[in-house]
């Protein structure tokens, strides 16, 4: 089973039964020109020299692995460790993929790159990397989540990204997706369509989490050098997955590490208020691609909800459903309140503030410490830093 979760997806991109491309004849065609052409880049030593060279001088990494120790006393239990993707350049893991694809595109001789972004930290890391390798960007982002984000979208700007608001639907992810999308199939041959997660039509799961997967190898390698052991449980927040897939990667093969995602609750799961793909969904066809998604009875989208602008997506990337299937990975749904509570708690007892997104990660570990014991570790992918929700959680807490 270890050696399957290393060789997936097939050569038509399933994971399983998920996956896949659900696309018209020409633009498969082009998804898979954009395949070969990753699969021949990937392979040099001039790519990979560079992606290295600015991962650590351009991102800053390896990011390091925080014990936090005060949190960890105030919940009791296990021992509650970061993986600090918080403090990479632009503020979360997303540049880790960015970097990647901006440089696939410039390889492959596109002339702009396009993507959605739903908290932001995708469009920032993208508009960063265009800058960087010389192309031009452009970002579509809803409405709710521009006004929610507003941080984020001043720095789109500043970095030359084009920034299109997106009224229609929900105003929010999903809707934004689409509207990357069409303007993506005005001109497929020159436009590079930089997918933010582990989902979309194959090659763009493989592709972002094989970029993503350093986290995880930094992660393993980090906590058996300090330990002399791998820790018990990982857990990652999963919107569509791509910081969850990043740091589960390298685990996969370890059986006795539990690897844990942790999906919006929202207002409840007993509401419309909610993302929860893994824990309510079913199996469907979304965005060009087979996976869990919440639709309804004609297999359309349903609405979608998170106090993380960065999670309210209707699916998940497909091997985070294979993996659920066979079980390797548990998914576990977490509130807003929640997730606020978590959010407070690590700002106020180890002075870091964390995005929204990684603070539902963290309220599933501090749950979880209380029932192991003091022998035992939870490692969190703290996927993103909390600069551009810190306004909006002063006012709906009234700080």
């Amino acid at each position: 089973m270890a050696q399957q979760f290393l060789e997936m997806p097939d050569s038509q991109g399933y994971f399983g039964e998920y996956g896949g491309q659900i696309l018209p004849p020409e633009l498969k065609a082009v998804m898979d020109g954009i395949n070969v052409a990753y699969e021949e880049v990937r392979k040099t030593a001039a790519f990979q020299d560079e992606l290295t060279d600015l991962y650590a001088h351009y991102v800053g990494r390896p990011s390091p692995i925080f014990y936090a120790r005060r949190l960890s006393d105030r919940q009791g239990g296990a021992h509650i460790h970061l993986k600090r993707e918080d403090l990479n350049h632009t503020g979360a893991h997303k540049i880790n993929h960015c970097l990647g694809e901006a440089l696939l595109a410039k390889y492959m001789g596109k002339t702009k790159v396009l993507a959605e972004t739903g908290a932001g930290q995708h469009g920032v890391a993208l508009a960063s990397a265009c800058a960087l390798v010389g192309i031009d960007c452009e970002i579509h982002m809803g409405a709710i989540d521009i006004a929610k984000e507003h941080p984020n979208v001043t720095k789109m700007k500043i970095l030359g990204a084009k920034l299109v608001p997106v009224t229609r639907g929900t105003r929010t992810l999903k809707d934004a997706v689409d509207s990357a999308f069409e303007e993506y199939m005005l001109d497929p041959v020159h436009f590079f369509y930089a997918i933010g997660s582990v989902v979309g039509p194959h090659p763009f799961p493989k592709m972002v989490r094989d970029f993503q997967s350093i986290v995880g190898r930094e992660a393993r390698a980090q906590f058996l050098a300090e330990h002399q052991r791998l820790p018990d449980v990982v857990t990652a927040c999963v919107g569509g997955g791509s910081n969850a897939m990043g740091i589960f990667t390298e685990f996969l093969p370890d059986a006795d590490v539990q690897l844990v995602g942790v999906e919006p609750a929202g207002r409840g799961l007993d509401t419309p208020d909610h993302a929860a793909t893994m824990t309510l969904g079913t199996k469907g066809a979304i965005h060009g691609f087979i996976c869990y998604n919440l639709q309804d009875e004609r297999g359309e989208p349903l609405p979608v909800y998170s106090i993380a602008s960065g999670l309210d997506y209707p699916g998940v990337g497909p091997q985070h459903c294979y993996l659920k299937d066979v079980g390797r990975v548990q998914y576990e749904a977490v509130t807003d309140d929640e997730c606020l509570d978590a959010f407070m708690a690590l700002s106020r007892t180890e002075g870091i503030i964390p995005a929204l997104e990684s603070a539902h990660a963290l309220a599933y570990a501090m749950k979880l410490a209380k029932t192991l014991s003091p022998e035992q570790n939870i490692l969190v992918n703290l996927s993103g830093r909390g600069d551009k929700d810190a306004d909006f959680v002063a006012q709906h807490l009234g700080l």
